[in-house]
């Protein structure tokens, strides 16, 4: 079974103890600083709860997979589309889709000028014979 790249996994290569952190940085596409900072203060704010968000990190990392290599990402553009399809998957259909007509509308355009060149090209080379 392969990988699905929409899935939650733990970062334990760009984490610092566990990989949950960088995990939730990487699945949302915020800052891991930022992630690791909320934790914290998430941490000060509820301390009256006796530890729960300790308890919940110790949790997401036993129950949740480590990322699997065949994930790493290529290039930013390739971690920036997956973030994306993972917060809004209906979204991402339509510009996947949008995308494409660009795509065709600017090989349309390519083609035209290509073809409308040759043909001069084609009648000058026809008239010099």
């Amino acid at each position: 079974m392969t990988p699905r790249r929409t899935r939650f996994y733990l970062d334990k290569q760009n984490g610092k103890f566990l990989g949950v952190c960088a995990g939730i940085a990487d699945y949302t596409g915020i800052d891991v600083l930022l992630v690791r900072v909320g934790f914290v203060l998430l941490n000060f704010a509820t301390g009256f709860f006796g530890g729960f968000g300790i308890a919940a990190y110790f949790v997401v990392a036993w129950v949740a997979d480590k990322k699997p290599r065949e994930l790493d990402y290529e290039d930013r553009e390739d971690r920036k589309f997956w973030q994306k399809v993972r917060a809004r998957p209906g979204n991402s259909i339509r510009d996947v889709r949008a995308s494409f007509r660009d795509i065709d509308r600017r090989l349309a355009d390519v083609e035209t000028h290509v073809t409308s060149q040759n043909r001069r090209l084609a009648d000058e080379i026809e008239a010099l014979r």
